[in-house]
């Protein structure tokens, strides 16, 4: 905790959309959250601004997570913003960059996605979990992975991006099993249909979907669907869990006759 009582979280791909919703729940919550971006984005200090003004503590610090080789330094900062972390939040994604047929994707499309998406929230969670653990502390701790509904739902448009939900999905688990010893709890949450600029490409197709009875509840996710169950999972609402998939779908994942 720091001074002030606070628990502290890192928050990655902060800018906009659900990790800045995130940010801002786990906020509202009580935590002094450390938000990340790229280096350059406008979009984060924006998202410090509004913290701020809601009388929530926050500080930027800006880092690509695909650059794996920088992590410790990363880690290092975003731990003494606030005087350690109680919970990590792994957001930071990309899409594809290009929708198209299964049988083009390229290899650099594949790296691309991988390294930000899969490569990158491993290696941050290691460094992260070793922290945690050397600071042996009796507060709960937790390691929130965001992947998508993209994880079980095949999608061809964008083959590498559901593989890399999928493996984010597998991360959960892993360090679930990894961590319990040391009080540490893992989750995944899987996002649905949500409103973002990354879904807005394919608005009129969801629009149409959704009133066609696509989800049982019949409307887009909102990032603030996101960030109220990263609020429940990093408070230890759920603290005889570990390994939990969180749907936060409307439903989608549901099989009925």
């Amino acid at each position: 905790m720091n001074n002030q009582g606070r628990p502290r979280a890192l928050v990655t791909g902060a800018g906009r959309g659900i990790g800045r919703a995130i940010a801002s729940a786990l906020s509202g919550a009580g935590f002094a959250v450390v938000v990340n971006d790229l280096p350059g984005s406008t979009d984060l200090s924006e998202t410090v601004d509004a913290i701020r003004r809601s009388g929530g503590e926050a500080q930027a610090v800006a880092f690509d997570i695909s650059s794996v080789g920088a992590r410790q330094q990363f880690v290092e900062e975003a731990w003494g913003a606030f005087g350690g972390l109680e919970c990590l939040v792994n957001n930071a994604g990309v899409s594809v960059g290009i929708r198209d047929d299964l049988l083009k994707v390229t290899p650099d499309s594949y790296d691309r996605v991988m390294a930000i998406n899969l490569r990158g929230p491993f290696f941050l969670t290691q460094e992260v979990a070793r922290r945690m653990i050397a600071a042996d502390t009796s507060s709960f701790r937790s390691i929130i992975t965001v992947s998508s509904i993209n994880a079980e739902f095949a999608s061809i448009d964008r083959g590498e991006y559901c593989i890399s939900k999928t493996g984010l999905s597998m991360l959960a688990q892993l360090f679930a099993v990894r961590l319990a010893e040391h009080g540490i709890g893992s989750y995944e949450i899987r996002p649905g249909i949500i409103r973002t600029q990354m879904t807005a490409v394919a608005r009129e197709k969801y629009d149409r979907l959704i009133a066609e009875g696509l989800t049982p509840i019949k409307r887009w996710g909102e990032p603030d669907d996101i960030g109220r169950a990263a609020a429940m999972l990093a408070k230890g609402q759920l603290g005889y869990s570990t390994g939990e998939v969180v749907r936060v779908d409307g439903g989608l994942a549901l099989r009925s006759l």
